[in-house]
């Protein structure tokens, strides 16, 4: 197979910035498109902040650093995606979203052998592939947060899935230098049917009143030696994904395990999101 060369990655939030910065300093010219010059400029700080990070942290060299931010670009429009290879949407975790993206990009990308990847972490995506005339060429490709940090990717062939699109996607996620699973295209896939359930079980312990945040989170990480307590895990993911992943989970599957807590409901209501708000079960400073 031969390497992936030219990415387009759609989003450029957390998830899609941590994308477009991994690829790129694996060498590959990766063009980003966003919505709106304004989040198309915050895409870009984001990215090069990360970057610069890397760089203040001896994770990666100046030359290094500055041979990516060369091999990077910025449009707000889909249609400069036409030359693209492989392109991986990153939008938030919303269907009708998702949707108008993959029909867009069906008519933008003028290969008909790229392929369109979505990064959704809940979403069946066969939902997504019927949506174009290359039902073949889609897949689920969904990385974990933060992207340069995380190795693990979950592929996710949906029933139109070929086999050789699994294969390439396989093969590009090892160019990324990722770990890659095979998971079933159900909501949830491997990774969250078993951790939003968990995440969800630390929010009704706090809404019953049966133990605080602190002593949660601790009883996690001293007790399981987890890295992280599921509710700073929660305020790292954002309280609006997790919660958009949860209601997913459980239209499809309806168990009650997946349904989002009252108490999740109502802090993504208020804006208390976790970090990227500054405010969720815990408080954080700029």
């Amino acid at each position: 197979m031969h390497p992936v060369t030219r990415l387009g990655v759609v989003g450029c939030g957390l998830m899609g910035s941590g994308i477009a910065e991994v690829a790129a300093r694996h060498g590959i010219d990766v063009r980003v498109a966003e919505a709106t010059p304004d989040a198309l400029a915050a895409g870009r700080r984001r990215v090069i902040a990360s970057l610069d990070r890397g760089v203040k942290r001896g994770k990666l060299g100046e030359e290094q650093r500055d041979r990516a931010l060369a091999g990077l670009s910025f449009t707000h429009d889909l249609g400069e995606l036409a030359d693209r290879q492989f392109v991986i949407e990153a939008v938030a975790e919303n269907r009708d979203i998702k949707t108008d993206i993959f029909k867009a990009l069906d008519k933008a990308v003028e290969d008909p052998s790229a392929i369109l990847a979505t990064n959704t972490s809940s979403i069946p995506v066969v939902d997504l592939a019927v949506t174009t005339g290359r039902p073949g060429q889609v897949i689920g490709m969904h990385f974990f947060n933060p992207v340069p940090v995380q190795r693990l990717v979950e592929l996710v062939p949906a029933l139109t899935t070929s086999e050789e699109t699994l294969r390439r996607t396989r093969d590009f996620a090892g160019q990324l230098g990722k770990q890659a699973i095979q998971a079933p295209d159900r909501s949830g896939f491997v990774v969250n049917a078993l951790l939003i359930p968990y995440l969800l079980s630390a929010v009704r312990m706090v809404e019953s009143g049966s133990a605080r945040p602190e002593d949660i989170d601790q009883g996690m990480e001293l007790g399981c030696a987890h890295p992280m307590g599921p509710l700073r895990l929660l305020d790292l993911i954002g309280l609006d994904t997790a919660h958009a992943i949860a209601e997913s989970m459980y239209e499809e599957l309806k168990e009650p395990l997946y349904a989002p807590p009252s108490l999740l409901r109502r802090m993504v209501a208020a804006g208390h999101l976790g970090r990227k708000s500054g405010r969720g079960f815990y408080t954080y400073g700029d």
